[in-house]
């Protein structure tokens, strides 16, 4: 059972999970939200297609029917599933992972993510019990149905005139391809814009520097003033600016303030997630922007993000969360909404590497992994080390450790989903980030004995 993360079901298929686990959890899923009915939508992966026969297949044995929306975009079964009130869906997908993996990740009622803590678990504990799963004597129904005109009329609502930019667009042969020139035309100039699940022009990982530089090369070929890239799914996007700089994505959490606080709107509260830089809500404030940080993954921001019913928030690893999109992640709406922004920039006759350069004050380490056994152990270790020789201003402990000093901080946490100790830091010089990233190099490769990841 070693595809059941935090935040999703997820691994290499049929090594880590397989069709039979996909039966199974089709066919646990509808007693554990209690509803007769489940919204399914998968992705473009190969594996995908057999996934989604054995989920069906469990999901109507248990007597529960299925709506299916075949090829989808993970955002578009959030909106899928909030919208005509289904209290149950499941997308296939493995997001930005390699072509060999596979997953699923649920939701309930109102779009709210179900994770290892609120449901998953259950699911893995009644797989590993080996609890039966009787075909129901009235097995359920599956239901064709299109969602596609309704999700992009919705997105569409958001646009405002763009026409002024050059758009460079690479689409990662990921789901975007579904849906993007619906949304934005042949305005773009488009790379790896046709569905294959092989993936076989680059990993949908654009985290991964290696990813994107085909589109840096766009931009600069192209001379656009901004590149847009999404992962496999379309939850995720990030940005290279116009001289084909990528664009860290906490930063562009900042930048949806000036679409989010302009004129009047219901509240203040913004989200980041503790790895985010401290420029975001630095800037965020003279705007009147009230930041909250939380947990790092969907399972947490998107609950998070309603609980404290905030405008809008984002992540580093490129997931935007909006009020107006039932406290859900969507790429393909923080992209718009990020066109609209970089528009009034242009007319303006600016750029967004000069916006960004305004937001961002400190040098940053990038997260940096550590292969390491006694996880734990380490984070104390650097934590202790820290705030024994200075004094925080700052000090959060719900996800690893994120600490504050006056001139630079740090956070540690564990990875949720991979085997590696993640550690990043900021600070206002590059003498002193290097000074502080090789303080822990040192002390967690001499008393752990951490490798790099």
């Amino acid at each position: 059972m070693g595809a059941f993360h935090a935040y999703d079901i997820r691994g290499i298929y049929n090594v880590d999970f397989d069709k039979d686990t996909a039966y199974k959890v089709g066919y646990f899923l509808p007693t554990l939200l209690g509803t007769g009915k489940v919204l399914v939508g998968r992705d473009c992966r190969t594996s995908s297609d057999e996934i989604h026969d054995y989920l069906v297949k469990g999901i109507t044995d248990s007597g529960a029917d299925v709506y299916d929306i075949g090829l989808s975009t993970t955002p578009m079964v959030y909106f899928g599933t909030a919208n005509y009130g289904f209290k149950a869906s499941v997308q296939i997908t493995a997001s930005h992972n390699p072509a060999k993996y596979n997953g699923m990740k649920v939701s309930g009622e109102n779009a709210l993510p179900v994770g290892l803590d609120n449901g998953l678990g259950q699911i893995r504990t009644w797989i590993e019990e080996g609890r039966e799963c009787r075909p129901a004597e009235k097995k359920g129904q599956v239901f064709p149905m299109d969602i596609k005109k309704d999700y992009i009329d919705f997105l569409n609502g958001f646009k405002e005139d763009f026409s002024n930019l050059k758009i460079a667009m690479d689409l990662s042969n990921g789901m975007a391809s579904l849906i993007a020139k619906d949304i934005f035309g042949n305005q773009p100039y488009y790379i790896f814009d046709e569905m294959d699940g092989r993936f076989p022009n680059h990993e949908p990982n654009p985290l991964i520097q290696e990813n994107v530089r085909f589109l840096k090369d766009l931009v600069l070929q192209t001379k656009a003033d901004i590149g847009v890239i999404y992962d496999g799914d379309a939850d995720r996007v990030m940005f290279v600016d116009e001289k084909g700089c990528f664009i860290s994505p906490d930063l562009m959490i900042a930048v949806l303030g000036k679409h989010f606080f302009k004129g009047e709107k219901r509240g203040n509260r913004v989200l980041q997630d503790i790895r985010s830089s401290k420029a975001v809500g630095e800037y965020l404030a003279p705007m009147g922007g009230e930041m909250h940080t939380w947990k790092v993954g969907r399972a947490f921001a998107a609950r998070k993000l309603r609980e404290i019913d905030g405008l809008y928030g984002g992540e580093l690893a490129g997931h935007y969360y909006f009020r107006d999109f039932f406290y859900s992640d969507s790429g393909m709406l923080a992209s718009i909404l990020i066109l609209n922004v970089i528009a009034g920039l242009k007319r303006n006759g600016t750029s967004i590497s000069s916006l960004i350069s305004e937001i961002s004050k400190y040098r940053n380490s990038g997260e940096i992994n550590f292969r390491i056994e006694d996880k734990k152990g380490a984070m104390d270790a650097i934590r202790d080390h820290f705030m024994n020789s200075e004094k925080p201003t700052a000090y959060m402990d719900f996800d690893g450790y994120r600490v504050e000093f006056p001139e630079w901080w740090f956070n540690i946490r564990p990875s949720n989903t991979e085997p590696y100790l993640r550690f990043l830091c900021e600070a206002t010089s590059d003498e002193l980030l290097d000074e502080k990233v090789n303080e822990v190099k040192q002390i967690l490769s001499t008393q752990f004995g951490a490798a790099l990841g």
